[in-house]
C-alpha cells in the first residue's frame, strides 16, 4: 500500500470564509471528505450579489456545486470529479449535544455552522473532523468546544521574513570584476563568484575603491551594470528604486512586483514608468482592491457610486498630481497627462470595475496587492494578452481584509511562486523616502 491510502482520512468542514477566499477550496483536500454546512449556502446567498471578488467567488462556488450534484441531493455522502478525491455533502443537522448557539448566547452563522461540525463529530466518532476557516475568531471559539480547527493552508506562505527580496548585496568585490563593468557594461557571473543566479536578480556590487549596481540578464546571462536614471523628472533615491525602476522599464520583463512598506516609493516608481512608456501601451489602468475601512460595505457612504469609490482612489490621483507637479502648468508634458485622463489613455479605477475586461497592450499597475487572494492574482495574471506588463505593488505586513495575513495574500504568493521566471522580476523596497517624519513614525511608532 501507498503511504497516501495507509493513512486514515479525515472529514474537513468548511466555513464561508474558506469559500470566498477560494471558491475551488472544495477540490484541495486530496482523498479526504468534505462537508459543506447549510448555513454555509445561506451565507453565500447574500454574498452573490456585487462586483468584489467575494462575490465572484460565492458565484463561482454555487456554479460549481449545481454542476456536481447534477439531479441528485445533496444530503448524502458523494464522490467529488476525480479519480483522486474524496466524498462531499451538505450538513443539514445542526443538532449537536454541546449547542454553541446556547454556549456563545447568539444564533448567529458562526454558531450554527460550529453546532454542524459538533454533530458530525459525533456521528463519526472513529474519524478526525476538522473545521477549516479563514476566521481566528471561529477556530478559537471551535477550539473551546474541543473541535479540531485549522486555518486554510493552500497558497500560503511558511516563512514571509525570508522571503525573496530581489537582489544580494556583494562585498569584497573584486576591483577587475568591477571595473570590467564600467568598461564593457557586463562581465560573467563566476567573475564575481556568483553560481546560478535568478533571471532578473539584483546586485549592490561593493569593492574597495567603489559601488556599482547590476542586474542578471538571462537572455544574455550576464551580469550587466545598471545606471541611475529620472523617469518622468522622479529621480530614484536609493538602489531599490534604480533596480525598481530598471524592471519597470524593461520591455523583456512583463510581470513585476514591488514590496515594501508605506513611503517607499512603490506606487508612484510604477506610475512613473507607465507613464515614461506610455506611447508603448494602448493605455494605462491604475487599479486597486477596495476594502472599506472597518470592513463595512460602500453602501453605508453617501453620494452616488463614484462619490463612494473618490476616498478609495484618492491616493493614486495624489500620486498622479506629484508626478504632474514636477512640470509647470505650461509645459506639454503637463497637460499631456491631464489629456491622457480626460481621454482614458489613463484609467484609475477599482479593481472590481476590470473584471472581464481585456488587458491586451495595456500597461496595468496594482496597488495594495496585498489585500487580493493568491486565486485573484492568478486571475489577473491569466487575464493578460499581447505587449501586456502586469505590476504588483504592496505592503504583506499591512493587510486590511480580516481573512488574509502576510503568509496567505496573494502578493506573498506570486513571489514565492514566480521568482524562477525570466519575464519577472521583484525588489523589495526597504527606504522610506516619503519624508523624515514618515520614517520616524514607521521605525517607532
Amino acid at each position: 500500500m501507498t503511504e497516501k491510502s495507509q493513512k486514515p482520512k479525515k472529514i474537513f468542514v468548511l466555513d464561508t470564509s474558506v469559500i470566498i477566499y477560494n471558491h475551488n477550496a472544495i477540490n484541495t483536500f486530496e482523498d479526504n471528505d468534505v462537508a459543506i454546512p447549510i448555513t454555509v449556502f445561506e451565507e453565500l446567498d447574500n454574498f452573490k450579489k456585487g462586483n468584489d471578488t467575494k462575490n465572484f467567488e460565492a458565484r463561482e462556488f454555487i456554479r460549481f456545486m449545481d454542476k456536481i450534484s447534477g439531479k441528485t441531493t445533496m444530503k448524502n455522502w458523494r464522490r467529488l470529479n476525480g479519480p483522486d478525491k474524496g466524498r462531499f455533502k451538505v450538513l443539514m443537522d445542526e443538532k449537536s449535544q454541546l449547542d454553541a448557539t446556547r454556549i456563545f448566547g447568539d444564533n448567529k452563522p458562526d454558531h450554527r455552522i460550529l453546532n454542524a461540525a459538533l454533530k458530525l463529530s459525533e456521528d463519526n466518532p472513529g474519524t478526525k473532523v476538522i473545521l477549516v476557516s479563514k476566521d481566528v475568531n471561529l477556530r478559537l471559539k471551535a477550539k473551546s468546544l474541543s473541535l479540531l480547527a485549522e486555518d486554510y493552508e493552500t497558497g500560503k506562505i511558511k516563512d514571509v521574513e525570508s522571503l525573496y527580496t530581489g537582489k544580494s548585496n556583494l562585498e569584497n568585490v573584486s576591483s577587475d570584476a568591477i571595473d570590467q563593468l564600467y568598461q564593457q557594461g557586463f562581465c560573467q557571473p563566476a567573475d564575481l563568484g556568483i553560481a546560478n543566479p535568478l533571471p532578473n536578480h539584483y546586485f549592490v556590487l561593493k569593492s574597495f575603491k567603489n559601488t556599482t549596481l547590476a542586474v542578471f540578464n538571462p537572455i544574455t546571462n550576464r551580469i550587466e551594470r545598471i545606471e541611475k536614471q529620472a523617469v518622468s523628472r522622479i529621480m530614484p533615491r536609493n538602489a531599490e528604486q534604480v533596480f525598481a525602476l530598471h524592471a519597470l522599464l524593461n520591455p523583456e520583463v512583463k510581470l513585476v512586483s514591488l514590496q515594501g512598506i508605506a513611503g517607499t516609493g512603490k506606487t508612484l516608481l510604477a506610475l512613473a514608468a507607465a507613464l515614461e512608456q506610455r506611447r508603448s501601451f494602448k493605455q494605462v489602468y491604475l487599479a486597486r482592491p477596495i476594502v472599506p475601512l472597518s470592513n463595512k460595505d460602500i453602501g453605508y457612504l453617501p453620494g452616488d457610486i463614484k462619490s463612494k469609490l473618490n476616498p478609495y482612489m484618492e491616493p493614486l490621483w495624489d500620486n498622479l498630481k506629484f508626478i504632474q507637479n514636477q512640470y509647470g502648468e505650461e509645459d506639454k508634458e503637463y497637460k499631456r497627462i491631464t489629456e491622457a485622463v480626460e481621454k482614458e489613455k489613463l484609467v484609475i479605477t477599482p479593481l472590481a470595475y476590470i473584471r472581464g475586461r481585456s488587458i491586451s497592450n495595456v500597461f496595468f499597475i496594482v496597488d495594495e496587492a496585498q489585500n487580493l487572494t493568491p486565486h485573484e492574482v492568478k486571475t489577473i495574471i491569466t487575464r493578460a494578452g499581447e505587449n501586456t506588463k502586469i505590476v504588483f505593488t504592496g505592503d504583506i505586513f499591512q493587510i486590511d481584509t480580516p481573512y488574509l495575513d502576510a503568509h496567505s495574500n496573494g502578493l506573498s504568493y506570486l513571489i514565492d511562486k514566480i521568482k524562477h521566471h525570466g519575464i519577472y522580476a521583484h525588489i523589495r523596497l526597504e527606504k522610506g523616502e516619503r519624508s523624515e517624519l514618515a520614517n520616524l513614525a514607521n521605525e517607532l511608532l
